[in-house]
């Protein structure tokens, strides 16, 4: 079983272009020795923990009886055992050394005849120089691991077989190519990925210092920091949680695992959702299963705030694009809750929906306003200004049923306005236009939906650079990662013709369908030839809609736009 539970797109710029393998020094090497007996000593726990929990017998077995009910006699024929000659096993045969010398039988035998020389310039047979082939293999990884300013690099959560990773592609627009870089391997599936550009765990690096880092939330408690720009790392720069002191004791945190208590300074359940502070670079947010969100500084590598809003699972978070204190966060409790993080007792507005709340967003081109998708399939447009009371439910701006079954993703465009994906666990992923979305009488026109062949959809995310801009990442429960280039869709192209951005690949003509990914067990010629051809057959058998007929196909299929 493969699938990819998040993805994360990291702006073009970030990365290194040419990222280190890490290098083990004494200092790091403590300190993963420390790491590494803790978890050690952990599980010895747990396996002592479950032999507690079996069956009492002495002899550590279960008895076997036979149709009868007795118990049968276990027998040692020792006739059999002598025919394998057991006791004769390690010892070797005899061998007549003469002989073999005398014969030239030896492996050896000829070693008198052997020349050596002390310095490898002396011997004719060496033609190679030790260190220029030493310097071709170092120039030969360097451009190997090379990632260009005109590369975008996206990062996808990854459970394969029970073993939990986090994948690196590069993905190269121009060349209609994509690679995984490298990828690190995590302690438990990732739910939630976030990007980060503030270095962590580099006391060197200044304030005003750029990363590539990356914050990842498993089902753990803890929320592991890992540098992008350094390969074959064996630990993670930071650990935001109890598991972040390697001194403490097992005993210890085996108690942190048996209790679901929330405590202040680190979260004792999953880690469902995070979210980087854009304009305060060292503040990161967490929500998670124990029903409460936290407020980390990443300077400090500690816990600044926790918050208790919610009464069930905190799932999703949002900084306010503008107000850099603001937060929105939702839960299974089907709430939406706004909050400032420097006042947490000055009060919060809050919003109900239908069900639980699977991801909540600001809309990047009108702060005033936010998104909220539910379990339910509902997407949900709000105004931050009208929240609710206590005589008054806040009512939505338009409600609309964008998929039957839960919505789990949606991405909104940063460079289009009013243009957003949404993916769901029908398989399907739909584009839509919600440029009169602020009017009550108006709600999104669904462009086109598609599937793409990453099963259930578990994520969709629109890239962050203008240049590219229309590429739309999907994964999901198949384990595949393809990266969508919707402006080479006819039905956006109709529907966004106004609104296509300078520098459009074929801005006019007939263009084919770009879909790139990575087939499983493919090689990169296969997967070349496989994407050409998926081309062809998405331009043939391609049935979306066309702009004239969006209104009617928005009328006639199952989504609904609700106004309030």
């Amino acid at each position: 079983m493969s699938m990819i539970t998040a993805t994360a797109w990291v702006p073009r710029g970030y990365p290194a272009q040419s990222p280190l393998r890490h290098q083990l020094d004494e200092e790091e090497y403590d300190r993963i020795s420390k790491l590494a007996k803790l978890q050690l000593d952990d599980a010895k726990d747990d396996l002592q923990h479950a032999d507690a929990d079996e069956s009492e017998d002495p002899d550590g077995g279960v008895a076997v009886s036979n149709t009868n009910g007795e118990t049968p006699a276990l027998t040692n024929d020792k006739d059999n055992l002598e025919d394998y000659k057991l006791d004769d096993y390690d010892d070797e045969p005899e061998r007549d050394v003469d002989a073999e010398v005398q014969g030239g039988a030896s492996i050896f035998g000829n070693i008198k005849g052997l020349a050596y020389h002390e310095n490898n310039d002396d011997d004719p047979y060496i033609t190679m120089n030790g260190d220029a082939n030493a310097d071709l293999s170092d120039e030969d990884e360097r451009e190997e691991l090379e990632i260009l300013p005109t590369d975008n690099m996206i990062l996808a959560a990854r459970v394969e077989d029970e073993v939990a990773h986090l994948e690196c592609y590069v993905y190269e627009d121009d060349a209609d190519n994509m690679y995984v870089h490298h990828d690190v391997m995590l302690p438990a599936t990732p739910l939630c990925i976030e990007w980060l550009d503030m270095p962590v765990g580099k006391p060197e690096a200044g304030p005003e210092s750029r990363g590539n880092f990356m914050a990842v939330g498993t089902m753990d408690p803890d929320i592991e920091l890992w540098d992008l720009d350094t390969v074959d790392s064996m630990y993670p720069n930071a650990i935001f949680g109890a598991g972040r002191d390697p001194s403490s004791s097992a005993s210890g945190k085996k108690k942190k695992k048996k209790s679901r208590k929330p405590r202040d300074d680190y979260h004792v359940d999953a880690v469902l959702s995070l979210a980087a502070n854009k304009q305060h670079r060292n503040l990161l947010a967490s929500a998670s299963a124990d029903k409460t969100v936290k407020l980390w500084d990443l300077n400090t590598e500690s816990c600044a705030k926790s918050y208790h809003y919610h009464s069930d699972k905190v799932c999703s978070l949002a900084w306010h694009p503008e107000e850099s204190t603001a937060m929105l966060s939702g839960g299974y409790d089907q709430l939406v809750i706004a909050g400032d993080m420097r006042a947490p007792d000055s009060g919060t507005r809050r919003w109900h929906v239908d069900s639980d709340v699977e991801k909540v967003a600001w809309d990047p081109h009108d702060p005033n306003y936010f998104y909220v998708s539910t379990e339910s399939g509902i997407l949900h447009y709000f105004d931050a200004r009208q929240a609710s009371t206590a005589t008054k439910t806040a009512s939505p701006v338009w409600r609309l049923q964008a998929h039957d079954s839960s919505l789990t993703s949606f991405s909104l465009n940063s460079s289009v306005k009013g243009y957003f994906a949404t993916g769901s666990d029908d398989k399907t992923v739909k584009l839509w236009n919600a440029q009169n979305s602020s009017n009550a009488s108006k709600g999104p026109a669904l462009i086109t939906s598609r599937e793409i062949d990453v099963g259930k959809v578990f994520s969709v995310n629109f890239a962050p650079d203008e240049v590219v801009a229309y590429r739309l990442a999907v994964a999901g429960s198949k384990g595949s990662l393809k990266v969508w280039d919707t402006s080479t869709n006819k039905a956006v192209r109709a529907a966004l013709e106004n609104q296509l951005l300078a520098g459009v690949n074929g801005a006019s003509g007939n263009l084919k369908e770009r879909i790139i990914g990575i087939e499983e067990g493919m090689d990169d010629e296969e997967t070349d030839d496989s994407s050409e051809e998926e081309d062809e057959d998405g331009e043939a058998n391609s049935d979306e809609p066309t702009g004239e007929s969006n209104k009617e196909n928005h009328e006639d299929e199952d989504s609904e736009v609700m106004s309030e």
